[in-house]
């Protein structure tokens, strides 16, 4: 027989505690400990996301989204490598997406310097 049978008094006693380690921090951090310097990239690197998405929707203003998302996109990238949490890894994944989106649109409507450099 494969399997073993052991006597209730071998078995280890299920623990009656709910919650060991009550988190504490931000609703960012799931680990329990804070995390102010991947919060902060988080916001930063979401705001440029959006910005350069909306950005990229008009023709005219290709320098502020091409401009927006390459910073996103940097900004994105180090703090999805410097990431703790798997939440922290989801905002960074969503914003590096609206920053790429937001930079290629800016880029095909004029450039990094179309139009300031002849």
């Amino acid at each position: 027989m494969a399997q073993t049978i052991r006597s209730a008094g071998s078995r280890p006693a299920p623990s009656r505690v709910a919650n060991p380690r009550p988190p504490t921090g931000s609703l960012f951090a799931t680990d329990g400990r804070p995390h102010p310097l991947q919060e902060v990239l988080m916001v930063v690197a979401g705001a440029l996301g959006v910005l350069a998405f909306v950005a990229g929707m008009f023709h005219h203003l290709h320098l502020l989204s091409s401009w927006a998302g390459l910073v996103g996109l940097l900004v994105g990238a180090y703090g999805q490598y410097i990431s703790k949490t798997t939440w922290q890894r989801f905002a960074f994944i969503m914003s590096i997406g609206s920053s790429g989106v937001g930079f290629l649109l800016g880029m095909a409507h004029g450039g990094l310097f179309g139009g300031v450099i002849t």
